[in-house]
């Protein structure tokens, strides 16, 4: 890319000077892009080209979320660039920092399961393996949060523009997609085939996003999908003005609302239009005999939002292949795989046969044919009414999405020991005694090139100090930190650090939110998805219990302690919602409390995302990571916060176990019942409301 600094800068120069119009951040901004750009797509073109020469197997990822937070500096630090870049810039009077302002976050996820997904697309090219991710191009993304009257507000995240985007345009590769319409049999040269009439046909164009790996010498890639009238004739009796908003909302936003029944068919619109767009692509990318395709090609489905991958992959086989069903029942089952993400029984999908019957005929059909078949060799086995009930994959008339991705596929995981457990003896019992070989285990992951080097880099400056640079490509090696847990000269500086990215925190809150917030105090920070298993709602009570104390308690005046909270409530979630109220009404209180004032701060952070937790992370003094035990699948904040010198506050949860494992457990706080506590307490709580 660049040999030397002084190169960076006349090319930069050179650019900027070609365009002949003022010189402002933003045409920085648009020339270092065209600029880190260049370099990505020579190697993204020579990536793509090693892995068709070397036949290597593929990885596709399918998720609705892919939290990949802004792509300009991650990029220029993998590139091993950034530095050079920063100081170059420096040179010219420019502000690195100030040119990544600029890039609005694309809005492609909302918490862990989207992070997830984007660390994992990160990881798997800084490891030089063939792995691509499959997502919905949401133009309104999740949404952008504002408070009004300490109320949740809702507003389309405006992260697309006309040039300079982080996506690029493959029309070459646009699929249709069929909604609704006849399933009828019709005789063809090789026999009876099934075929849609009358559908409502959907276009689904990719855009692709490079994933730049540690050191570039890797760029896979993220294809986006964006549902767009179809050329293709649709005769289903509705005005075009209709369609067209219809076929447009499919891909405006994350998560649309589903408690009435319109939403719940644009979600399916949106489950069906990826898993479908996403595999009739890697079908078509797939250059040897489908009977290979297990050695060739992996899918793993993250949670169960792409199950419907496991029927679809059936219709292509039998339907576009003449394939008969055992054929491809064998190859589809052991070429997708499932990713589990909760406990939470509400959370596993469950849809009324009645909608995908009418939304996916053919795709109904096929899930009906896999539950009868599967009953039937359930039977066979002599299976009690009860086992049989329980693995249904269909049930008074509501489809079982969990089930299905199981039944359909080769592996199954929990992200964290403690979930897989629990799957394992309880949430899925009977499957995993159906299956015993397919469950196992793999704990959540971060990626330590943005949660460290790039969100820490004074921290990062500091471990390569003192255990050198090979921990940046071997991240387990951070763990000879320990032998500096008692130098002082180290330990110094990590607390000038910290200092430092306090500072850096308040800059920001002050320039964003006019939140002004004592650097000296203790930092306790909170940041998460809203959720009543998260427990927000817990810390804002003690919180308010600290209050109290103050204003009744003459000697009771602790050491300052800032509370920050970040997080996004689902629209219709209105528990969530009503905890969001609550949090800014009792800030409002505390916060206006001349007394309470010098102990006590609340500061509530509008639109948490990638770039506010880059920010966070690195400031915090104290983790909040309290979920009730048994409910936190995993999480991911608490690697995070761990990472940057966190103490956390936990119970025994998800991925907590295995940190205060690492750790031990004098070095974070840790209290409540542990998660086989909790759920010996459920098992009783119906019996105590009997009586």
């Amino acid at each position: 890319m660049f040999s030397s600094k002084e190169e960076f800068k006349k090319t930069f120069t050179d650019r900027i000077e070609s365009k002949g119009t003022e010189k402002s951040l933003e045409l920085a901004h648009e020339i270092l892009w065209e600029m880190t750009n260049d370099w990505i797509q020579e190697s993204w073109k020579r990536t793509n080209q090693l892995y068709e020469e070397n036949h290597e197997k593929q990885l596709y990822y399918i998720s609705i979320e892919f939290l990949i937070g802004r792509v300009l500096g991650q990029n220029l630090i993998n590139l091993n660039f950034y530095n050079l870049v920063k100081e170059g810039l420096d040179e010219l009077g420019i502000e690195l920092s100030e040119i990544e302002e600029l890039e609005i976050e694309p809005g492609l996820g909302n918490g862990g399961l989207g992070r997830l997904a984007a660390c994992f697309m990160d990881s798997l090219a800084s490891l030089e393996l063939p792995g691509h991710g499959y997502g919905l191009r949401y133009r309104g993304g999740l949404f952008t949060q504002h408070f009004v009257n300490g109320n949740q507000t809702e507003q389309p995240t405006n992260w697309i523009k006309d040039k300079n985007n982080v996506d690029t345009r493959r029309e070459d590769l646009a699929v249709d997609i069929p909604y609704y319409g006849e399933v009828q049999l019709v005789m063809g040269l090789d026999g009876m085939r099934t075929k849609i009439e009358n559908p409502e046909w959907v276009k689904a164009v990719p855009y692709d996003i490079p994933i730049v790996g540690a050191n570039g010498g890797t760029v896979n890639t993220l294809r986006l999908w964006q549902a767009e009238v179809s050329n293709r004739s649709s005769s289903v009796g509705k005005e075009y003005a209709v369609y067209e908003r219809e076929t447009a909302h499919i891909t405006d936003r994350l998560y649309p609302d589903d408690s009435l029944e319109t939403g719940k068919i644009l979600r399916l619109k949106q489950q069906y239009l990826l898993c479908s767009a996403s595999l009739q692509n890697i079908i078509s990318n797939h250059k040897s005999s489908l009977e290979k395709l297990p050695e060739s090609i992996a899918i793993q489905i993250n949670d169960t939002h792409p199950a419907l991958a496991v029927p679809e992959l059936m219709r292509i086989l039998i339907d576009d292949f003449s394939w008969d069903w055992e054929r491809a029942w064998d190859v589809t089952t052991r070429t997708i795989s499932y990713t589990n993400h909760t406990i939470l029984e509400e959370a596993m999908e469950k849809w009324d046969s009645h909608l995908i019957q009418s939304l996916l005929p053919r795709i109904f059909l096929i899930i009906e044919e896999i539950d009868r078949r599967f009953k039937e060799s359930l039977q066979n086995q002599g299976k009690d009414d009860e086992t049989l009930r329980k693995l249904s994959i269909i049930e008074d008339g509501v489809i079982k999405m969990a089930v299905l991705a199981v039944v359909g596929s080769y592996r199954v995981n929990g992200v964290a020991k403690l979930h897989t457990e629990i799957l394992k003896k309880r949430e899925m019992k009977e499957l995993n005694e159906q299956f015993p070989n397919k469950f196992h285990n793999k704990t959540n992951g971060i990626t330590h090139r943005r949660w460290l080097i790039k969100a820490n880099q004074e921290l990062s400056g500091l471990v390569t100090e003192a255990i050198g640079s090979q921990w940046m490509k071997e991240p387990e090696r951070l763990s000879e930190l320990h032998y500096f847990s008692q130098n002082q000269s180290f330990l110094q500086n990590f607390q000038e650090i910290k200092s430092l990215k306090k500072e850096q925190l308040i800059h920001h809150l002050q320039r964003d939110q006019n939140i002004i917030v004592d650097p000296s105090s203790i930092f306790d920070i909170h940041i998460k998805r809203f959720h009543g298993y998260k427990r927000q709602l817990m810390n804002i009570l003690h919180i308010q219990m600290l209050y109290d104390r103050i204003k009744r308690d003459s000697t009771y005046r602790p050491y300052p302690r800032t509370f920050f909270f970040g997080g996004k409530a689902a629209p219709s979630y209105h528990f969530a919602k009503q905890v969001i109220k609550m949090i800014n009404t009792v800030a409002t209180k505390v916060n206006n409390d001349p007394l309470a004032r010098q102990h006590l701060h609340i500061v509530f952070v509008e639109n948490y995302n990638v770039t506010q937790a880059e920010y966070l992370i690195p400031a915090a003094d104290v983790s909040e990571q309290i979920s009730t035990a048994s409910k936190e699948a995993s999480g991911t904040g608490n690697m995070k916060f761990m990472m940057n010198g966190a103490l956390t506050i936990g119970t025994f949860d998800g991925a907590n176990v295995e940190i205060f494992e690492q750790v031990g457990q004098e070095n974070a706080f840790v209290f409540g019942m542990r998660a086989e506590q909790v759920m010996d307490y459920e098992k009783i709580i119906p019996i105590i409301r009997k009586k």
